[in-house]
């Protein structure tokens, strides 16, 4: 069973570690680590602390062991005893202002390394730049006592992927670091990768279980297919294959009894347009002049449901925990802006929640028809996509049959939804399970290692 301990220091100069009896109870211990880093040490029975282990100031040095009196998960194997985890936050962005080392996003940043305490983990934040590879070392940023300190640490246990854009995805030095931090130090790595639209679309297709929430979705190929699948649902939608923030999404209708083409989107000024053409051929050759059509999809239209007129989505939080888990940490509607393609803010969506729009049966239905669907679709994109995935963001929709269907599966979820002030303790919530997750994976690294290299 799972235990934390309060990790304590003393004032020795000999390579020395003081544990509850329970600790050296049938097991011989020859090392402690902490992340990467482990070293030999004489391990003696405490006679007064049962939940505390006390390493000596030449211990902590060796170790790289930040001062922080907070309780700590311990993992005994191999005559090893593992003190952590040590969670490093690999990104991109820094600043060189130390109040703000990640610019506009060094709030949410200090609000998930603040969970240290609740989780009983030590996570820091890093890029490419701060790593000493000669030393196996690395010189994070972390959040204690409201402010920011630069502390050198060795290579953590886990690390978990916060790079900001597709952009640094595709960064050669950011890809390089990734893969020796993988494979040639065998760091498990979490949450890798911005998804595609059309690739999840593509492998929840082969999930039975989860086929009933997909919307038809195609590469687009032809005007001869936008013009089959509007004389089947009405309207669809044009979405960029790798898009985020509602960028690039275009909405087409066709009147049958005018038998005339809308066509719905934001311009380049960011204003929502609503354009009237007699033709496909004539909307397609003017608002889609310049733009690749290659790397669009083409989508069913859903009826969704509305409030005040304005259709309705919804932005479903999921985070695994510390037993490897699935839950929904956060759920909230987003209506669509007036006149808008889309739900986003900047386009004048709203966040509501679910009780301020909708009466409490009717909410209660929708609530636990999300939050099935969300679950569901975790477990499937967790088991159909390569590497470690622990945290998702759906935008999900009801339509009026009340029917799920899912628009959007997000790996980086924004976090728009917590600026409503009855969200606050479900973005505090995200935080500390995006960290717990990390006690689960270092846990079953240290202890199963061959399964998690198969994840």
């Amino acid at each position: 069973m799972r235990k934390r301990y309060t990790i304590e220091i003393a004032k020795n100069s000999q390579l020395v570690v003081y544990c509850p009896h329970e600790l050296l109870k049938d097991k011989v211990i020859k090392k402690i680590a902490f992340g990467s880093r482990a070293i030999e040490a004489d391990f003696k029975p405490h006679p007064n602390k049962n939940n505390s282990i006390v390493i000596s100031n030449e211990v902590q040095k060796k170790l790289h062991f930040p001062d922080f009196a907070i309780k700590l998960h311990v993992f005994v194997e191999h005559h090893v005893l593992n003190i952590g985890p040590l969670v490093g936050i690999f990104t991109a962005g820094f600043t060189p202002f130390p109040l703000r080392p990640l610019g506009d996003r060094t709030n949410f940043f200090s609000k998930l390394l603040s969970v240290k305490t609740k989780v009983g983990a030590i996570p820091f934040v890093f890029g490419e730049q701060h790593i000493n590879w000669d030393k196996g070392t690395i010189n994070g940023y972390f959040y204690h006592d409201h402010n920011w300190l630069t502390i050198e640490v060795p290579f953590p246990h886990v690390i978990y992927d916060r790079l900001p854009n597709r952009k640094s995805e595709r960064n050669p030095k950011l890809v390089k670091v990734k893969e020796i931090l993988q494979k040639e130090y065998l760091i498990p790595w979490y949450n890798p990768g911005f998804f595609s639209k059309l690739d999840i679309y593509e492998r929840l297709q082969q999930d039975h279980s989860v086929t009933i929430y997909l919307p038809e979705t195609h590469p687009f190929t032809s005007f001869s297919m936008i013009e089959n699948m509007l004389s089947k649902y009405g309207h669809i939608y044009l979405k960029p294959i790798n898009g985020s923030l509602g960028l690039g999404v275009h909405q087409i209708l066709y009147d049958k009894i005018q038998d005339e083409y809308y066509c719905r989107y934001q311009d380049r000024d960011g204003v929502n347009r609503l354009r009237r053409f007699s033709s496909l051929e004539g909307l397609f050759q003017t608002v889609f002049a310049n733009r690749n059509l290659d790397k669009m999809i083409v989508q069913q239209g859903i009826h969704l449901l509305r409030h005040e007129q304005r259709p309705i989505d919804f932005r479903i939080h999921t985070n695994k925990d510390d037993a490897g888990v699935w839950h929904v940490t956060a759920l909230a509607a987003k209506i669509a802006g007036r006149g808008s393609v889309t739900t986003h803010a900047r386009s004048g969506g709203e966040i509501k929640t679910l009780a301020e729009i909708f009466q409490q049966e009717e909410c209660n239905l929708h609530t636990e028809k999300l939050v099935n669907a969300a679950l569901l679709l975790s477990n499937s994109i967790a088991n159909n996509m390569e590497g470690i995935i622990a945290e998702i963001g759906f935008d999900l929709g009801i339509d009026k049959h009340g029917d799920v269907w899912l628009f959007e599966a997000n790996s980086k979820p924004g976090r728009s939804i917590f600026s409503h002030p009855a969200l606050k303790d479900f973005d505090q919530l995200t935080c500390k399970l995006s960290m717990a997750f990390a006690v689960f994976l270092t846990e079953q690294s240290i202890l199963h290692p061959e399964d998690v290299i198969k994840w």
